[in-house]
């Protein structure tokens, strides 16, 4: 590839990410099958929701290998976490199944870090830092714990479920302030001086 060739925005790995996306309804849908306590909907929701954090990593990977890392997919990836992270926080709270200041605190840190990135577009797309990483990880195995028909589980698989929340609060909380103290640094170097 020549230094002036543009990769283009409709590469498999966005076209993976924009499958995340598209898989969401799909597994609402199934989340909610018979009233959100069907053990057959909570294990397919289950698994639509691992299929779609697989296709996180696969995408990501995929754009590294074939050097298809574009500000495109770098918008899309972050969007789709928070979409598919979004939609089962929400759904779960609903249910009872997760509660709601869990909720609360990890879609105030999302979405701010979100409206945050789209302020830094002038100056820089902020790619996902290797916290923010860790933290999409620890949401996504807690969430996956929490869709599980825990009723029909184990009792120390509900304990698990809610330790490895705990720890993704925490990273998450953690990870936004690191991010806005980031902004922050960005948008001081980039400001012109005061006259």
């Amino acid at each position: 590839m020549t230094a002036t060739a543009r990769v283009s925005n409709w590469n498999a790995a966005n076209l993976l990410t924009m499958l995340r996306i598209a898989l969401v309804p799909f597994f609402a849908w199934a989340l909610l099958a018979d009233g959100g306590h069907s053990t057959t909907g909570r294990l397919v929701a289950t698994g639509l929701f691992v299929l779609a954090a697989v296709t996180d990593r696969v995408d990501g990977w995929m754009a590294r290998r074939n050097d298809q890392i574009t500000d495109l997919g770098k918008l899309l990836d972050p969007i789709a976490d928070k979409l598919l992270m979004g939609t089962a926080l929400v759904l779960l709270s609903a249910l009872d199944d997760l509660p709601w200041w869990v909720t609360v605190v990890i879609l105030v840190r999302e979405l701010g870090i979100t409206v945050m990135r789209f302020f830094l577009l002038r100056y820089v797309v902020l790619p996902a830092s290797r916290g923010g990483k860790v933290k999409t990880v620890l949401q996504s195995v807690a969430i996956g714990l929490y869709l599980l028909p825990l009723d029909a589980m184990p009792d120390w698989l509900s304990v698990v479920a809610a330790v490895t929340m705990g720890a993704a609060v925490v990273v998450t909380v953690v990870t936004g302030l690191d991010y806005v103290r980031l902004a922050t640094r960005i948008r001081a170097n980039a400001a012109p001086p005061a006259a």
